[in-house]
């Protein structure tokens, strides 16, 4: 996608990037990912369902819950890691060329939606300790407060609320 050349995360010296990066830390590719992308706080922001979207994601909920919302990192590391998870079952299963991501923030909670057109509601399936796929879903009701799916005319948003302290 035209732009978006250096927001990829750091490559390490053959190590996995994953172990490195961490959403506590803001960097300048989030604030980049607001001024490409839009502020999900003002309104949805389309993007593009294919894998390299989840980053974009996690970038986009990093600074807001960062700077904008100014909550900590706990909250930050937690957000991050469960819209990745949505995003990854919005492009994995829903076929849909783009999907949504809007947040919102009411006293004493914050919310983060994404938004596709399938209709097909996401499961909550048991794991077992050395299962390598179907975490997403676990790990959502896991560290939310609060999640769900709320059937649109055309599609479905699925959502989840965290706790956080007003100041």
């Amino acid at each position: 996608m035209a732009g978006l050349e250096d927001t990829g995360q750091p490559r390490g010296a053959g190590r996995a990037t994953a172990a490195r990066w961490s959403p506590a830390v803001e960097d300048e590719h989030a604030l980049r990912a607001i001024e490409l992308f839009g502020d999900p706080t003002e309104d949805e922001v389309p993007l593009p369902s294919r894998p390299e979207s989840a980053a974009t994601a996690r970038r986009l909920v990093q600074v807001v819950v960062l700077r904008q919302w100014q909550l900590g990192p706990k909250h930050a590391e937690d957000a991050v890691l469960l819209v990745s998870e949505l995003v990854g079952n919005a492009v994995r299963h829903t076929g849909a060329r783009v999907f949504g991501l809007r947040m919102r923030r009411r006293p004493g909670w914050l919310r983060v939606e994404v938004r596709d057109p399938s209709r097909g509601l996401p499961c909550l399936i048991p794991v077992q300790p050395l299962d390598i796929n179907g975490r997403g879903l676990f790990l959502v009701d896991r560290l939310a407060d609060r999640w769900g799916v709320d059937l649109l005319p055309r599609g479905k948003t699925t959502w989840f609320e965290m706790r956080v302290a007003d100041r």
